[in-house]
């Protein structure tokens, strides 16, 4: 019995090292070993930096992060499996604050008399918020505890970037369809754990269809496998005869394919962006569909859409950053599903308006400028002169207050260089942008005297 919290279950791999029947099918299967894993070989492939980490107990606090069903859990479970340090294992759905500090403290004291170290696997880590994280990170960072976070989500978005600093992010992908297929057999092959106690038929076309609509979910295709098995009655022969009708009815609703840290992820978020510059509403709206459907965070996606409306629509349509931001702010205030109707709407006004990026680039132009070359001195007439002793130094002297003049413009120097980054286009609103830019560059033009811009 360890001195420091209870030592009963100590470095449980999983309910599947002794599997009773009530105990779900994929969560029986889970690797006990990693010779057992399938898939992932980028990263624990043969001479891969994770296997030679597990292998020496070496793993150091690690941030496990793909889609559902691609090994998160389990990979944590193999480690356990290995490791010589105590293994806590905790769900951030149902801890709290105060069960992370005795857990820490247990460990602070299990380390100093007696040397062991303490692996904390913290499962939905995203579903921490600051608060909570921040009681982590001190631990972290003094080696109290060894860290394994899991989580669907992008860390860089929902995790403390002090925690993620501290931590390898690794990024699992959606199995491919040859892992599935293993794990399928497998679990139809093992008597101990799986479903080889059972005289089962899997036909090919039920497999096959396992294979699609799973998408890289283990957990989904062996939910869908155990259902029909166990739900199909046997034939005379006591044979289970698993068809694709029994497959179908056990998956009613398709995965959609949707890594957030792969091709996936940035390649649908990619076609969704280009089609509302394409002002295609029609595949904007199914992009967004698709990113809905697969559980995106809608919070990423009306980011997306506010950072469009500036970048694409500009001051071709000044009103569509007011309609992006207030979609912004429904996703919080109204929550899904109802979230997806301002999204939608947002969506389709950006895609149909007139398009400019003339203000990306002007900033893009500006800061090229910041840093290539030497930084420009604030003109002195333009400088603070609020504070005292500003005059002396002659700050503000020689200011022209544009109020004071016709047309509330004046010509004086703002900046040295007299180079144009914001060029407006001629769509929508930003044409009469244009024209009043021309106008006013005329009529200080006519002051001075000089010839009207373009010759006239």
């Amino acid at each position: 019995m360890d001195l420091f919290g209870d030592e009963r279950a100590d470095n449980p791999v999983s309910d599947n090292a002794s599997p009773g029947r009530e105990v779900p099918l994929a969560a029986r299967m889970r690797p006990r070993t990693l010779d057992e894993y399938v898939g992932q070989e980028h990263l624990i492939g043969p001479g891969k930096l994770l296997r030679r980490a597990i292998e020496a107990d070496r793993v150091g606090s690690v941030i496990l992060y793909g889609p559902p069903g691609s090994g998160k859990t389990a990979l944590a479970h193999v480690i356990a499996s290995v490791t010589e340090s105590r293994f806590v294992e905790l769900s951030a759905v149902i801890t709290n604050v105060a069960e992370l500090k005795q857990i820490a403290a247990d460990a602070g004291n299990r380390l100093r008399q007696t040397g062991r170290r303490t692996t904390l696997f913290l499962d939905e880590i995203h579903r921490f918020n600051k608060a909570q994280q921040d009681v982590l990170l001190p631990f972290v960072e003094r080696g109290i505890l060894t860290l394994i976070g899991a989580t669907t989500y992008n860390p860089f978005f929902y995790i403390n970037a002090a925690l993620v600093s501290r931590s390898k992010i690794l990024p699992l992908k959606p199995l491919d369809t040859e892992a599935v297929r293993t794990i399928v057999k497998r679990t139809l092959g093992d008597p101990e754990r799986g479903l080889g106690a059972y005289r089962i038929k899997l036909l090919d076309e039920a497999l096959e269809h396992i294979l699609a609509v799973s998408e890289g979910d283990a957990r989904k295709a062996l939910n869908a496998l155990e259902i029909a098995s166990l739900s199909t009655p046997p034939g005379a022969d006591g044979v289970v005869v698993v068809d694709r009708q029994a497959i179908e009815e056990s998956i009613q609703r398709k995965a959609i394919v949707y890594d957030r840290d792969g091709d996936q992820h940035y390649d649908t978020a990619s076609a969704f962006i280009k089609s509302m510059r394409g002002s295609d509403p029609d595949a904007a709206l199914y992009w967004l569909a698709k990113m809905l459907e697969a559980g995106e965070d809608p919070r990423f996606i009306a980011r997306r859409i506010v950072i469009a409306a500036a970048e694409d629509v500009g001051n071709a349509d000044p009103r569509a950053l007011s309609v992006a931001t207030a979609a912004f702010q429904a996703v919080d205030f109204v929550g899904m599903p109802e979230a997806q109707i301002p999204l939608a709407q947002a969506v389709v006004y950006l895609a149909t308006a007139p398009k400019s990026n003339a203000s990306y680039m002007g900033i893009s132009k500006a800061r090229e400028a910041v840093q290539q070359e030497q930084v420009r001195e604030v003109p002195i007439h333009l400088r603070d002169a609020s504070y005292a002793g500003a005059k002396r130094l002659g700050h503000g002297e020689g200011y022209k207050y544009a109020h004071g003049f016709e047309g509330h413009i004046v010509e004086q120097e703002y900046v040295s260089g007299g180079e144009r980054f914001y060029v407006p286009s001629d769509q929508g609103y930003e044409r009469t942008i244009a024209e009043r830019l021309e106008y006013w560059r005329a009529q200080l033009a006519s002051r001075r005297g000089d010839d009207p811009p373009g010759g006239g």
